[in-house]
């Protein structure tokens, strides 16, 4: 091989000439190169945008999780109203048997004081 194969010929010093093979592979390289730039800056961007929204998404079960924790407690208030108004049906359930046994205990006494003011009175 001769060492002319692979030189250029310059006529001006700032200008390089190149074969058209290899001037073909160089516009190849800068197109190529051209389309990865701009295939890099959109997945850039793709790559922001998904972030964004696995943020948002951060957010909205943060928010989910506040109302599930919410929702328990609210529960758990419910459950001890529950409660205590099972115990406090039953103390008046308690107190009713018992208020009723000291009325038919009083309506009983006063039938036999009824009843022995009768005799009394009968037998004078």
């Amino acid at each position: 091989m001769s060492s002319n194969a692979f030189s250029q010929v310059v006529i001006d010093s700032t200008k390089i000439q190149l074969t058209k093979p290899v001037a073909k592979l160089v516009v190849k390289d800068l197109i190529t190169a051209d389309g990865l730039k701009v295939e890099v800056k959109t997945l850039n961007q793709l790559l922001v945008e998904t972030n964004n929204k696995l943020n948002t998404q951060n957010i909205l079960v943060g928010n989910l999780q506040a109302q599930v924790t919410n929702y328990m407690s609210i529960i758990d208030n419910k459950d001890t109203q529950l409660s205590t108004s099972s115990n406090l049906s039953d103390a008046l359930e308690k107190q009713l048997k018992k208020e009723a046994r000291a009325k038919k205990l009083y309506k009983t006494g006063t039938a036999i004081g009824a009843a022995a003011v009768l005799l009394l009175l009968i037998q004078k």
